[in-house]
């Protein structure tokens, strides 16, 4: 058997394509000069496989109306169980148009105007847009911090915030941007919470294919019958294969009940009918892209631990916090003891970095600054070199 050696180190200029992580850089930090490792995609070139069978199909001249193929479901199943352990019924799943937008689709169907949406901050700022933007109230549940930087969630606090008004909790498993990978007994845990005062969880699992160092992701439906019947798993290629622009979200909604409501909405709006391009990708992605995903992972790992390095060496008043997933750096900045504007300034006017700052995640980033380290290591080094002589003209 032949194995293909992927080159992550191979330099990509993004610039000119209409990236948001270069095109939205004025309106984002008001200056175009900046280093950019903040958007949540990757710099990588999207694997061969994948352009492979999009240039495949573009060899015919009508891109008209599609249906998707009839194996499609079967291997995104067969994927989810393979990778993660959770046998997924094909008739739970369904097309959605980006999981930002499956979350406001879900808040609109399952809770009315008033209604409040549980969120666990710091965590990835569309779970508050999000809901507010939809007329419900946001109710924060913060996570515990620990003094080694870990993260757990906050129950007695789940208890006190939750009253008759809370319909939903929106759920960052993995979590964005800390990269937890939530264990089984803590998920089981907010499911019997959750299920008991009739709380819809809306689990985003867009991460759970990008597990570092041995760990191993835990679909929320898949730990307990409660958690199957009061969920709403959110899935996609998109992360692990670099294809955010092909949109590729999948629902999945094992409960009979929450699945009628979502999906024959769903249906009557169209919002479940895919692009033409998005099931060619995804499906070339879970059946020929375990490798690419294992060198991927590998070479994470390996960014994540030059960050370590980097800062121990250079910048110790920075700690990163090592992700179990994802490609995301969670940087501790609190000991530079700047203000919010100052930090922000510190990285962008000094640094010439765009990052995002801590403070958009919600109570508790406030100090913070997310990396994404899913670029080639030597603009990564260039970067940290950048940050490392900001933070010595600020400490001296």
């Amino acid at each position: 058997m032949t194995h293909t050696i992927y080159d992550f180190d191979k330099p990509t200029d993004r610039r000119g394509t209409g990236t948001v992580k270069y095109e939205a850089l004025q309106s984002g930090f008001g200056r175009t000069d900046l280093l950019p490792l903040w958007v949540a995609d990757m710099d990588f070139e999207t694997p061969p496989f994948i352009m492979d069978a999009l240039r495949e199909r573009l060899q015919h001249p009508v891109l008209g109306y599609t249906v998707l193929p009839p194996d499609y479901w079967d291997v995104v199943a067969q994927w989810i169980r393979q990778h993660h352990g959770w046998e997924v019924s094909t008739r739970w799943m369904r097309f959605i148009p980006g999981i930002v937008k499956g979350i406001g689709m879900a808040v609109n169907v399952l809770t009315e105007p008033g209604d409040k949406v549980i969120i666990q901050p710091p965590v990835y700022h569309p779970f508050r847009i999000t809901p507010q933007g939809n007329g419900r109230e946001v109710v924060y549940n913060p996570l515990i911090r620990h003094d080694d930087g870990s993260y757990s969630m906050d129950f007695d606090g789940l208890e006190r915030v939750a009253d008759e008004r809370c319909r939903m909790l929106i759920l960052s498993n993995p979590h964005n941007p800390a990269g937890i990978v939530w264990d089984r007994q803590t998920l089981a845990r907010l499911a019997s919470f959750c299920s008991q005062r009739g709380i819809t969880v809306i689990s985003d699992e867009i991460h759970c294919d990008m597990a570092l160092w041995g760990h191993r992701h835990t679909p929320f439906a898949s730990v307990s019958d409660e958690a199957a019947h009061c969920s709403i798993t959110f899935g996609a290629p998109s992360k692990t294969f670099n294809i955010a622009g092909v949109v590729s979200s999948y629902a999945i909604v094992p409960d009979d009940t929450l699945r009628r409501r979502f999906f024959s909405w769903l249906d009557a709006n169209e919002f479940d009918a895919p692009t033409l391009f998005a099931p060619i990708a995804t499906m070339a992605a879970f059946t020929k892209g375990e490798e690419w995903r294992q060198q991927l992972t590998a070479y994470i790992e390996r960014n994540v631990r030059l960050v370590e390095e980097f800062c121990r060496e250079h910048t110790p008043v920075i700690r990163p916090l090592r992700p179990q997933a994802s490609f995301l750096v969670w940087l501790d900045c609190r000991g530079l003891g700047l203000g919010h504007k100052e930090l922000v300034s510190l990285f962008t006017d000094k640094a010439r970095l765009a990052l995002n700052a801590g403070e958009m995640f919600g109570p508790g980033g406030e100090g913070f600054m997310r990396l994404n380290v899913g670029t080639q290591r030597s603009v990564l080094l260039q970067a940290l070199e950048r940050m490392a002589r900001a933070v010595d003209g600020c400490t001296e």
